[in-house]
């Protein structure tokens, strides 16, 4: 995004940032980035994000709930994907456990299980240990763990045999 040729001021500011957090939850650092980009002077970046704090726009816990759920249901991206994308945005640890929480076990089984079975069978030409290993590869970088993905993949494994 250009610079702006003003500067805003701290209360314009304030009211972008507001609508901006309205519109989708929102992480510190998007929102410090959103301010860089609007041309706010640094000494009142702090004010204006403690100002979104106090008035419920921005929540971290709230935006890592958001994300790990919306990641896991539309992207189908594992803990550890979802967890490492978390942290580049700056979150806390304490917010990623909470978020990483709220998947619930049962379904996080179901969609490594529903991933590992369709590209198992999509390899259907491959030999077997190529099989296995690219049908691995994958899950690994869909973020999933990799002791759950040996199992899931010996036990479709078995079940094809």
């Amino acid at each position: 995004m250009a610079f702006p040729s003003k500067n805003l001021t701290p209360g314009q500011a304030l009211q972008k940032l507001k609508h901006y957090c309205a519109y989708q939850e929102r992480c510190h650092s998007e929102v410090r980035e959103k301010l860089f980009s609007l041309g706010v002077w640094k000494k009142d970046q702090d004010a204006i994000i403690a100002t979104l704090i106090e008035e419920n726009y921005l929540n971290e816990e709230r935006f890592a709930i958001a994300f790990a759920g919306g990641k896991f249901r539309m992207k189908q991206w594992g803990r550890n994907r979802i967890k490492y994308e978390l942290k580049q945005k700056q979150v806390s640890d304490y917010s990623i456990r909470k978020a990483l929480k709220q998947i619930e076990e049962d379904d996080y089984e179901k969609t490594l299980e529903k991933l590992a079975r369709e590209k198992y069978l999509l390899l259907k030409g491959e030999q077997y240990l190529v099989r296995r290993k690219k049908t691995q590869d994958y899950l690994m970088q869909k973020g999933y763990e990799p002791e759950k993905i040996t199992a899931v993949i010996a036990r479709i494994a078995k079940s094809k045999e």
